[in-house]
């Protein structure tokens, strides 16, 4: 397989900044093999059967981006700092503009909220923040955004509006700096609606990040490294998995982060409580272990997410649901519409 294979023509139009409102709004692209079918997410109450299960990835996205000035002699310079993952002192964060900055120099982002340049490489940088713990999220909180995808960002600054929008309403365990999308679309309406239906639901977490957006760079998808994130399943949620499976329930992933995170811990034929960083790949010929269906949004060309729903569906099988959804004008991306994909 080629990274070329996965490539696709997507009009500019399609891409999502906002999201629909009310969240159920949007529209659900049904996909059950070959058979298509245009809906909405308010429609999952329909869809879903009394035995099912919907696995819900509970991080919470940080405002991880900042902008900060960096002070030399008397120069001042601006500088956007995205955090990206904690390190074992500070956090890894991207910069731009990154040539120009010296390790040793300090950038201020607030009155209560500084850093220090620890490291430098050529493609991020180690923070060591003035601050840590609680006071540390609270300055974080004060000076920094939502870290929008860069082709948001490209087109618009965060707001408070993305606030809401780029959080779950089940976000529990802070610590991802790119949101679970999928998990986007639901509201406690319809999570209400479900469980009276009959669907059960497990959390499980997976702290999504910024990696996510990185591209691929190798033409052969199998020498692809993946950007590790950590995640947790707790004995519990393995075993609500593996009950549902038992009985001949379907296991949902909302979201291709909690799908990577259950066939992480399902390697060895069955759901095991797991905890640390995963950097598992997903493409075609990957064999899944824990998953029967999977609700997720709409992927960048030549990703690792494109892959990943190829190898549930099928390439071809895809390359027919992406046509269908750019022709029947489908919004694309983190802010985008949904498909559920049942192989």
């Amino acid at each position: 397989m080629k990274l070329s294979d996965f490539d696709f023509d997507l009009p500019e139009g399609l891409i999502a900044t906002r999201p629909a409102r009310p969240r159920t709004a949007a529209r659900l692209l049904l996909a059950e093999a070959d058979n298509f079918r245009d809906l909405h997410v308010r429609d999952l109450v329909d869809l879903l059967q009394p035995g099912d299960r919907l696995v819900l990835n509970n991080t919470r996205v940080i405002p991880a981006r900042l902008t900060g000035q960096r002070t030399r002699g008397e120069a001042v310079a601006r500088i956007e700092i995205t955090l990206m993952e904690p390190a074992a002192t500070g956090w890894r964060a991207m910069a731009k503009p990154l040539r120009k900055v010296a390790v040793g120099e300090v950038i201020a982002f607030s009155p209560q909220l500084s850093a220090t340049v620890a490291e430098k490489s050529d493609t991020d940088l180690r923070l060591e923040f003035n601050l840590t713990g609680d006071d540390f999220d609270a300055a974080l909180a004060q000076a920094g955004a939502m870290p929008l995808p860069p082709y948001i960002a490209a087109k618009r600054s965060p707001d408070a509006q993305d606030d809401d929008d780029y959080q779950t309403v089940f976000a529990r365990h802070k610590g991802a700096v790119a949101a679970p999308t999928a998990s986007l679309h639901f509201d406690a309406e319809l999570l209400a609606a479900l469980r009276a239906k009959g669907v059960q639901f497990t959390e499980v977490t997976l702290h999504v990040g910024a990696g996510t957006f990185l591209p691929v760079k190798v033409e052969d998808v199998a020498t692809h490294k993946m950007h590790a994130e950590w995640g947790q399943v707790t004995p519990e949620a393995a075993a609500q998995i593996n009950a549902t499976r038992a009985a001949g329930g379907r296991v949902i992933p909302v979201g291709t982060t909690a799908l990577r995170l259950i066939e992480t811990a399902a390697r060895s034929g069955r759901v095991e409580p797991w905890e640390g960083p995963t950097d598992i790949f997903i493409y075609p010929g990957f064999t899944f272990h824990a998953t029967d269906a999977l609700m997720t949004n709409f992927h960048l060309p030549k990703s690792t997410l494109l892959m990943l729903v190829s190898a549930l569906m099928g390439k071809d099988r895809m390359d027919r649901i992406y046509a269908h959804a750019i022709a029947g004008q489908y919004r694309f991306f983190s802010y985008g519409d949904a498909s559920l994909l049942i192989p």
